[in-house]
């Protein structure tokens, strides 16, 4: 080390390029934070490059060939990544490996916060693509090159390191050597491309299983009866299900300013808000079915128009079987008759043919009430089926489209 100046490029020959050469091991994914397009990774730096003014001959030294020495004593190339946007919490390395033939050998872990583009729209399913760039921040390439340690393939395949029990797996590392001009300069630069895959089966158990589960449920409340005071209670505890739950998935699902997830949009923008709007529809149609039953005498006659829409085209449409009610109470009652008291009756036959015509009277009042009630419920129950129906398709459209979702994002 004598004489040794760490400020001057080690060359002998100030014409003579010093190639560094760049080696990359990826050994976790610590985070993908998708709202800053950041990612954080821990990795395996090693580089070397010939110090010429760091040889010997190791017969002088007792055949000593290799010697660690401290980094800061020695020159060392200025490489750096682009893509650095926070310093990571790495471990400090003071010391390098040196041999006989001057070629310095510098390892370290590095924590690498970097920036990256990253594309959610197939979350959970998604894939991402981000590059470590290394090249020197001064020297141009007549002074500094960069090359590639290992081959390509040897790089790409190489996952001996990486601790795969995370939420992301690493599927390869691509590596690639370009030169650019910048004012007139030429510089080299060395790229990886860390290539990452989501394991989808968190979310999965997450958002998918649940919604399924409300889906489920909704369904089964079909099956109670339309004017069940029942019915309103368990549609009103699944609507607040279904509000708890978009929370919940408004607070799992990464936000960007550039997209939004496929699946939050099938969850957030389609489904859920068409089986809210039917659950609103279903849980309106049965208040208004408990009116009809508890309310008999306030209600009109069933409207011409709806009957024809809903009695007789609907019921066709959905091939529901006609259910008329064959029992006529009226003309049984009009085939009975009453005799009208005379002028020879006495008072108290008059009184107690007074108290039937007023019995008659108020039983014919009650039929015709239940008549018109026996129409609207059904017309709710059709409607009720028609709803049912509806649900029934969109359950099946979305479950199938998961499905095939799935298939297709775990061939890719």
């Amino acid at each position: 080390m004598e004489g040794y100046k760490k400020g001057v490029r080690p060359v002998q020959d100030w014409r003579r390029t010093t190639t560094v050469y760049i080696d990359v091991m990826v050994y976790a994914i610590l985070g993908v934070d998708e709202k800053n397009q950041v990612l954080t990774t821990y990795i395996w730096y090693r580089q070397f490059w010939v110090d010429e003014f760091l040889t010997w001959d190791p017969k002088q030294f007792e055949n000593v060939t290799q010697i660690s020495i401290p980094t800061e004593r020695i020159w060392v190339p200025d490489i750096l990544i682009n893509e650095f946007v926070d310093v990571g919490k790495s471990p400090d390395i003071p010391y390098v490996y040196v041999n006989h033939e001057g070629r310095v050998q510098n390892y370290k872990p590095i924590q690498v916060v970097t920036a990256c583009s990253l594309n959610i729209y197939n979350f959970p399913f998604d894939q991402q693509n981000c590059s470590l760039t290394f090249t020197s921040w001064l020297h141009t390439i007549q002074d500094i090159n960069v090359s590639l340690w290992r081959t390509p393939e040897e790089v790409k395949e190489d996952k001996s390191l990486f601790m795969n029990k995370g939420e992301w797996e690493l599927l390869y590392v691509l590596s690639q050597y370009r030169e650019f001009v910048e004012n007139n300069d030429s510089f080299a630069e060395m790229k990886f491309h860390v290539v990452i895959k989501r394991r989808p089966l968190f979310y999965t158990v997450n958002l998918l299983l649940p919604s399924m589960f409300l889906m489920i449920m909704d369904i089964i409340g079909f099956y109670l009866p339309p004017d069940s005071g029942e019915r309103v209670s368990f549609k009103i505890t699944l609507l607040l299900g279904y509000s708890v739950f978009l929370i919940i998935v408004s607070d799992t699902l990464p936000a960007t300013a550039i997209g939004t997830p496929l699946i939050g949009k099938m969850l957030l923008g389609v489904y859920f808000v068409v089986c809210m709007a039917l659950l609103v529809i279903s849980l309106t149609e049965t208040i208004f079915i408990v009116r009809l039953v508890h309310k008999q005498d306030l209600q009109p006659h069933v409207p011409d128009w709806v009957k024809r829409l809903v009695l007789e085209k609907i019921t066709v449409l959905l091939c529901i079987p006609d259910k008329k009610n064959t029992e006529n109470i009226k003309d049984c009652e009009r085939s009975v008759g009453v005799v009208l008291p005379t002028k020879e009756s006495s008072i108290v036959v008059q009184s107690i043919l007074h108290e039937i015509s007023s019995i008659r009277h108020y039983l014919e009042k009650r039929d015709q009430c239940r008549d018109i009630a026996k129409e609207w419920l059904q017309v709710g129950y059709v409607l009720d089926i028609l709803l049912f129906r509806i649900y029934l398709v969109i359950v099946l459209a979305y479950t199938i489209t998961l499905a095939t979702m799935w298939s297709y994002w775990q061939q890719v």
